[in-house]
């Protein structure tokens, strides 16, 4: 993998901890298992995995997670380094009505074991000159700071809130939890659609609505946070602004991490179990004389085999299928097709700690550069990774100050860049890039930044390929296009291979942790009642 350590100002940088958990540990005794009950394995430990293997225990699925890391979260893995907790992904929850079906679903509250808090304003948007919009759940609120940039835009805004009131109820109500595992699916989904106008992208429905180009960047750039371009991405996804708004963008105390480790004591408390440093290399793949697969099991990279009746991929989805099926079996995901595919864009993201607080920095900032359509055509379509970009700069401890040691802040900042084909050397480049990010918020956010440092770390496009396994390194699998949405996206169940299952980011609805929440809900309408296979 391809992280980098280094003493900054005297203080050592190459601490790595985690969340508690290491080797095979989170295992049960064998009695609090159903006994009898059919065998599922599921690779992978992030939100969307444990959630999958929540509902298949609640269901009387006997239940093991299989995690290539030394201990869960996959993109939510958690950095303990010098004082300082680092969430390595996912900052932001925005449907905790998600977290708290799981939980109901075994008998207990959510709210027990979490502390979410509620974000007031949800981000600060900063333009490059300097002004910025506050994100904000609160509705007279928002319309104050519409009314700065363009008070002729407020009647602009009540019709943008209600057409994605509209696509909150068509796309995510409706159509969020179908399966869409036929072409019927799809074309009972076609009429909402088309109500929905799904073809415009969400910055033309944004241009059509607003006059003022600030605003119609703020109104547009949600897409960014699930790896989709605002330019491309349909306008369906504008539901993410009505999500937001009915129940709240929240921060859990401890860092998204407790919500991982809590999943895990969920898990465990039905009877499931965890074993990690456990790389699956293969799935195991039985012909059958209907021409197709049937998974098995799986192979780990030291050549154990487990057996399953079904197996569930929190794996990304192009990956597993181009590493962990083979070729034989894959009709559908040919290594053509998933190379035609076209990707979610990738991360750069650095997790550093002062030895200062910036009180003026709020928790979630935006700062955007002196290109929106220019930059976002570079990363997305000519994979350029240009001089110019715009950030997402996370500090936690303007909430939490847990997060750091006593008089310290927490950050990392984020930067959207080009995967892997843009052909970037991140070996070499991704020092130059840290400093200028660096020197970028030093110069508008954070004054004074590099000499407050103590604490670093970086993560690049490769960490997603080669510690991620996360195909062409990109961060939320395929680019969430209106033709690589809903049917069109890899399906929960299996195209290629019955008793295989996919959930996550990769499959549908897509990237996001209400998307992947979701994706596990889903599943439940295509994996096979316990009672069938026992």
């Amino acid at each position: 993998m391809t992280s980098f350590f280094r003493p900054v100002n005297g203080a050592v940088a190459a601490g790595v901890g985690n969340l508690g958990f290491a080797g095979s540990g989170g295992e049960v005794q064998a009695s609090a298992r159903p006994q009898g009950a059919p065998r599922a394995i599921v690779i992978g430990s992030g939100f969307g995995g444990l959630a999958a293997a929540i509902r298949l225990a609640c269901k009387g699925w006997r239940v093991q997670v299989l995690e290539k890391l030394d201990a869960p979260g996959g993109r939510a893995y958690v950095w303990r380094q010098d004082g300082f907790t680092f969430d390595a992904g996912p900052t932001i929850i925005t449907a905790p009505f998600l977290l708290d079906e799981l939980w109901a679903l075994a008998g207990k509250k959510f709210s027990d074991d979490v502390d979410l808090r509620l974000m007031e304003p949800f981000y600060r948007i900063r333009f490059d000159d300097g002004t910025w919009f506050d994100y904000s759940g609160d509705a007279e609120r928002m319309r104050d700071e519409v009314a700065r940039f363009c008070p002729e835009d407020l009647q602009a805004y009540e019709s943008f809130v209600a057409e994605a009131d509209q696509c909150y109820q068509r796309g995510f109500l409706e159509l969020g939890s179908i399966p869409y595992n036929t072409v019927g699916d799809l074309l009972r989904a076609i009429p909402n659609m088309v109500r929905m106008k799904g073809w415009r992208s969400i910055f033309r429905m944004a241009c059509r609505h607003f006059s003022h180009p600030k605003l119609r960047i703020v109104m547009s750039f949600h897409p960014l946070l699930i790896g989709g371009n605002p330019l491309s991405v349909t306008c369906i996804y504008s539901l993410i602004n009505t999500l937001e708004r009915r129940f709240g963008v929240h921060w859990a105390m401890g860092g998204t991490g407790t919500i991982i480790s809590a999943m895990v004591r969920l898990l465990e408390s039905l009877g499931g179990s965890i074993t990690y440093n456990a790389q699956v290399a293969r799935i195991n793949i039985d012909a059958q004389d209907n021409g197709r697969g049937r998974a098995r099991g799986v192979t780990l990279a030291g050549g154990e085999q487990l057996g399953a009746d079904i197996v569930v991929s929190n794996a990304d989805t192009l990956w597993t299928y181009k590493n962990l099926v083979a070729p034989q079996y894959r009709k559908h995901w040919t290594d053509k097709r998933i190379t035609a595919s076209r990707h979610s864009m990738s991360l750069f993201v650095w997790y550093f700690g002062t030895n200062r607080r910036y009180e003026d920095v709020p928790h979630h900032l935006m700062l955007l550069g002196p290109r929106y359509e220019g930059l976002l055509r570079d990363i997305f379509k000519h994979h350029l990774v240009p001089e110019d970009f715009s950030l997402y700069l996370h500090r936690p401890t303007a909430t939490d100050p847990s997060m750091a040691p006593p008089g310290c802040d927490a950050f990392y900042v984020l930067s959207p860049v080009s995967h892997l084909q843009s052909g970037t050397d991140w070996t070499q480049k991704a020092e130059s890039y840290r400093l200028a990010i660096a020197q970028a918020l030093e110069r508008t956010v954070l004054p004074g930044l590099q000499q407050h440092i103590v604490t670093s770390r970086v993560t690049t496009p490769l960490d997603f390929q080669d510690r991620l396994l996360s195909y062409q390194g990109a961060a939320f699998g395929m680019e969430p296009l209106l033709l690589q949405s809903a049917w069109f996206r890899p399906h929960n169940r299996s195209e290629d291979v019955d008793g295989l299952y996919m959930v996550g980011a990769g499959t549908h609805p897509g990237a996001g942790v209400p998307g992947v929440l979701m994706s596990a809900k889903t599943l439940e309408m295509v994996v096979p009642e316990v009672h069938t296979l026992a």
